[in-house]
């Protein structure tokens, strides 16, 4: 098993691409190219990130260690965010993807009021490969079943549990979605209302979770709201082909503190 360095040297060269901001309606905002050197140094014992936005300072950071709100995958993909929800405090955390010379990222931000605020997808290629993206994505791309891998590792890094997942989503006769997932001995199941890129879970009025739909084959799970005394959990997900993706999931617990982070690999069967 790779230690968490390792994974994170997965990230290792110079990745160009965008911001994008949406709005939590998914109105696009703004689009700022980027480009990210991530460089190992003193034999990969030390890393220098570098961000360049055009028309914005650049971000300079060197690394020896990870830890704290950061937590990665063996491929390389990782969560970075807050580790502790509190009271009139902005809170938010970052999911991101690694697959071959891409790495879709999706930043979800909550104001001091606990309401979703603002959503950040950030769309990155390696230099001097093709910068190929998905279409946006569509209800279409997500019906069918699902079946998966999901891999859940934790933050006072236990052994990680590995376990298949099942995920079916429908629309009825009305055109509400019903979503279906299993896993173990277990069967959740939710419905939502579809208007446009957005599929909002509503049937707790004070619980209520949107989907929004977004460019890359990318999709945001948030809370509209987040709630002091309730578990929560973030989403983001990534149509990598057009039977295959990828979901992460960063959980907390009803105390607000970050417990764990999932990522679920499946197939349209």
């Amino acid at each position: 098993m790779k230690s968490q360095w390792e994974c994170f040297l997965q990230n290792l060269g110079v990745w160009e691409g965008s911001f994008t901001n949406f709005s939590p309606e998914g109105t696009l905002l703004t689009d700022t190219p980027s480009r990210l050197s991530l460089e190992g140094l003193n034999n990969n014992q030390t890393v220098l990130l570098t961000l360049s936005r055009s028309g914005g300072d650049d971000v300079i950071r060197e690394y020896s260690s990870v830890g704290g709100g950061l937590l990665f995958f063996e491929n390389g993909s990782f969560s970075e965010g807050l580790i502790q929800l509190g009271p009139f405090s902005e809170f938010g955390a970052e999911l991101a993807f690694v697959h071959e010379n891409r790495r879709l990222r999706l930043v979800q931000l909550f104001d001091k009021t606990g309401n979703l605020s603002r959503l950040v997808l950030i769309r990155e290629h390696l230099a001097r490969t093709p910068a190929t993206e998905r279409p946006p994505l569509q209800i279409n791309d997500l019906l069918g079943e699902w079946q998966g891998r999901a891999v859940t590792i934790y933050r006072d890094l236990r052994s990680p549990d590995i376990y298949s997942i099942t995920l079916k989503i429908q629309l009825d006769d009305t055109g509400r979605l019903i979503q279906s997932t299993s896993f173990g001995d277990r069967t959740i199941t939710s419905t939502a209302t579809i208007k446009g890129s957005i599929v909002l879970f509503d049937q707790n009025p004070q619980k209520q979770v949107q989907v929004l739909l977004l460019p890359d084959g990318a999709s945001a799970t948030s809370p509209l709201k987040v709630q002091l005394r309730q578990p929560l959990f973030l989403e983001a997900g990534w149509l990598i082909q057009q039977n295959v993706r990828q979901r992460m999931i960063r959980s907390y617990n009803d105390k607000g503190e970050w417990v764990s982070l999932t990522l679920v690999t499946e197939e349209k069967v």
